[in-house]
């Protein structure tokens, strides 16, 4: 099982399920200031790319990822990884201010990117990769590993768009997280300017999952707060966040997202999505049940047949990154299009944007 003490280290592993033979397709991992970039590798070597270079400026980081992941070749700049032809994409995991301008460069390079979420800070760091994207024909896409990196959510998807519950109503979101030590954390995971806040940070998984779920291209933000509860010595941090959406589907979204896992809990935060359809329910348990099943990966629906648990753990895999190997082989959009990638980072920025601050 993956370390699930705290969400920035969390790093699922599923079976291997190569898409490509040996040596068809190779990628780089950069920039590693988020754990996340393991799970992001992770994904892709199931998938049967191989991974042939890791740069960072970090000399620790490079070594901790070595340990994970040997043999890899160290780069002795980001420039020495996009020099080589033989790298088809990029994993990163940049500080998230710094994400988009690494992604135009990326792309300019001729090289597709996959970074972390969230994927941006400002709009104007979508704008500019946007353009870029449309002027490369490479591609940008965003770890919202909270759907794609989750087997219960990917089962969640095929019901719903097999139409097992019917026209989807609304989606409801709760995104708990653990801040755990202080000192654990890099001083960026504090500055508003980096981080982005929180709607746009871990918000954005959130609302990502809205639009796949409900088919919308499109939503507007009906209202949205922020809020610093518990950790006033980090003024510009934000431990709580709250918003409403609605879909050009008809289908309206609300999500709450937070830092206050306690330690009781046995995971990093007890995630849950219900899906409201006409014709019954789905709901996510996705990283533990509490008190019940620390495995996660339970499903429950509801419709006219009756009641159903199903634990999936194990069962569905991650098929998004074998997807996404193949797109970038052959530019097709079966994992994740484009426009879907950009629109979940544009609401996430939206929604930031217009927050109410609530004063504890």
């Amino acid at each position: 099982m993956p370390q699930k003490s705290d969400g920035m280290n969390y790093a699922p592993q599923g079976k291997p399920r190569p898409v490509v033979k040996p040596g068809e397709f190779f990628f780089a991992a950069a920039f590693l200031e988020h754990g996340h970039i393991y799970g992001q590798c992770n994904g892709l070597i199931e998938a049967g790319a191989v991974l042939k270079w890791v740069y960072d400026a970090d000399p620790k980081k490079v070594a901790a990822f070595l340990e994970k992941y040997p043999g890899t070749q160290v780069a002795r700049s980001y420039d020495e990884i996009l020099a080589d032809p033989a790298v088809k994409l990029v994993a990163a995991a940049a500080i998230p201010n710094e994400r988009g301008a690494i992604g135009c460069r990326t792309m300019q390079a001729g090289k597709d990117y996959f970074t972390d979420k969230t994927p941006f800070t400002t709009l104007d760091q979508l704008d500019n990769a946007r353009g870029v994207a449309a002027a490369t024909g490479r591609k940008y896409m965003v770890y919202y590993s909270e759907r794609l990196h989750v087997e219960c959510a990917m089962h969640a998807g095929d019901l719903v768009h097999g139409g097992a519950i019917g026209k989807v109503v609304q989606v409801l979101g709760l995104g708990p997280h653990r801040i755990g030590p202080k000192a654990n954390r890099p001083a960026w995971f504090y500055n508003r300017a980096q981080f982005g806040g929180i709607l746009c940070d871990i918000g954005s998984h959130q609302i990502e999952q809205f639009l796949y779920f409900t088919g919308s291209t499109d939503a507007t933000v009906s209202s949205a707060a922020v809020g610093n509860f518990a950790n006033a010595d980090t003024p510009e941090f934000e431990d709580f966040g709250e918003a409403s959406l609605l879909g050009n589907s008809g289908a309206s979204h609300y999500f709450r997202v937070d830092w206050f896992t306690p330690p009781g809990l046995s995971t990093w935060g007890d995630g849950r999505l219900v899906i409201l359809g006409t014709k019954g329910y789905i709901e996510l348990r996705k990283y533990v049940d509490v008190a019940r099943d620390k495995a996660g990966d339970n499903l429950y629906l509801v419709d006219d047949k009756g009641e159903q648990h199903i634990n999936v753990a194990g069962k569905v895999g991650f098929r998004f990154f074998g997807e996404f190997v193949l797109d970038c082989l052959n530019r097709t959009e079966t994992a994740m299009s484009q426009a879907h990638a950009f629109k979940a980072a544009e609401l996430c920025l939206k929604a930031q944007a217009v927050a109410r601050r609530i004063t504890p």
